[in-house]
């Protein structure tokens, strides 16, 4: 490989001559082997926007050469299209802030705005990473300006796939709204309900999850770009962030404002742990129902057996004809990475000091692999198991008569101790609720099939019993 020779304030540095990143990010590349993961996409592709509408700003306010400028703009074009995405090298673990990654973005562009204006890689003459790209900017501004803006370019599509699984839902509580079964409590009988109600209440967890998300969203949209090192500002100025801001929120079509205080945002990922933490409490939230799924699809002949998912693979390597709860099970394991994932990105946020919080890589990209895993868990759990599950209505009614939660409805008929007498008698001898009744005449056989409505008691009020209409 052939390499060039780069300058930086620590002495001379061999660059392979090809490569559109500069010296700084040839040393972080070196310091820091440590995982083989890189910049996620959003990451990258914040920081160039940042970078683009910093450059716009810049060449408005008449601190950057207009042919600079442009060609800025142009190199930050290519890239938001999808060229030298590989030229992004910076390990996710590297020095405190962020300042590789920044300063990987900033040597691409300069190399590649270079080569436009005809210099070649590697000669920083016309356009210099810290001098022109940099120009009013800091790591500590742009990083979590970029870490925002990469989680709100994120958050459309995860409440976009949030949406569309909680649809799913609604559509099979839809469908299932007459299959008559048993509730369960503390994994044990309970009262009737319908499956369509168990799938409405799945709907409505989603739901709930996805207005917390949304509310979170807000708080990311507060961005500290011109605060530069610390918050004051120092290098940028009013004119600078109210512009740059403008331009970035024109190129994202997010509404996007300046921080209320700089130094909070710059001092603190408060607001994106907020965010982390709304994404934990969807992961809960999905994690429950997948392992719903798991319990009400057990079996098929030893377990519940009261829906069927749909199988997307064979489940065993030595039981012929074995099918796995696949899909929920993969849900699960992302549910519990980002539990992970929310965990580093809160001790990573209670460890910034003073004026800057240098954990940031880390928690941009923890922050960031939640987002995406969920959301492909969510895609493929709506597309290859919930549109596809189906209910076996004769397995959830002979379970259902086989319970003795029925014996629930007596209880404002004959009382608590009598109800309980009939129910653990029925559990001993397996004689119906209904028949123990009769037997000792407590209540007629009209009463009762009205009282013992499985249909009755999945609605509010006491089943067998008119209520009088409010005038």
């Amino acid at each position: 490989m052939a390499f060039r020779t780069e300058r930086d304030p620590l002495g001379e540095h061999p660059v392979p001559a090809a490569a559109y990143y500069g010296i700084q990010t040839a040393r972080a590349a070196e310091n820091f082997p440590i995982s083989g993961l890189r910049a996620p996409a959003e990451l990258v592709t914040a920081t160039v926007l940042v970078k683009k509408a910093a450059a716009e700003a810049n060449v408005e306010l008449g601190r950057l050469a207009a042919d600079v400028g442009r060609a800025i703009v142009q190199a930050a074009d290519e890239l938001l299209g999808g060229a030298l995405r590989d030229q992004f090298i910076v390990d996710v673990y590297q020095a405190g802030a962020g300042t590789s990654h920044n300063m990987n973005v900033n040597e691409v562009l300069a190399n590649r705005a270079g080569e436009i204006l005809g210099a070649p890689l590697g000669e920083y003459r016309l356009v210099h990473p810290n001098d022109h790209v940099n120009m009013g900017q800091s790591t500590n501004d742009v990083f979590p300006t970029s870490t925002r803006l990469a989680l709100l370019l994120a958050h459309a599509p995860l409440l976009d796939e949030l949406r569309a699984l909680a649809g799913a839902f609604r559509d099979k509580s839809i469908a299932f709204a007459d299959v008559l079964k048993v509730g369960r409590t503390h994994l044990q009988d309970a009262v009737p309900m319908t499956l369509g109600q168990e799938f409405e209440g799945y709907a409505a967890c989603l739901a709930r999850a996805l207005d917390d998300l949304d509310r979170a969203s807000w708080q990311l949209r507060e961005l500290n770009l011109g605060a530069t090192a610390v918050g004051t500002g120092l290098n940028a100025g009013a004119d600078y962030t109210a512009r740059a801001i403008r331009n970035l929120a024109r190129l994202t079509d997010i509404e996007l404002l300046p921080a209320a205080s700089r130094f909070r945002v710059t001092q603190s990922m408060g607001d994106v742990v907020a965010y982390s933490g709304t994404m934990r409490r969807l992961a809960v939230e999905l994690g429950k129902i997948a392992s719903d799924l798991r319990l009400l699809s057990m079996g098929p002949r030893a377990g519940i057996a009261e829906i069927t998912l749909p199988p997307v693979q064979p489940g065993s390597s030595i039981m012929p004809g074995k099918v796995n709860p696949s899909v929920p099970e993969m849900v699960n394991q992302v549910c519990f990475q980002v539990f992970g994932c929310d965990t580093t990105v809160c001790m990573a946020a209670e460890a910034g000091q003073l004026e800057l919080n240098v954990m940031m890589p880390v928690i941009a990209w923890n922050a960031l692999h939640a987002s995406g895993i969920l959301r492909h868990a969510m895609r493929a759990l709506r597309l290859r198991c919930v549109t596809g599950i189906e209910a076996d209505e004769a397995r959830c009614r002979e379970l259902l008569d086989r319970s003795t939660a029925l014996a629930t409805a007596l209880s404002p008929y004959i009382g608590y101790a009598r109800t309980a007498e009939v129910a653990k008698e029925s559990v001993r001898t397996g004689t119906p609720i209904r028949a123990l009744v009769l037997e000792r005449g407590w209540l007629p056989a009209e009463q009762l099939d009205r009282i013992l409505s499985a249909d009755a008691m999945t609605q509010p009020g006491i089943p067998g019993r008119q209520e009088k209409t409010a005038e």
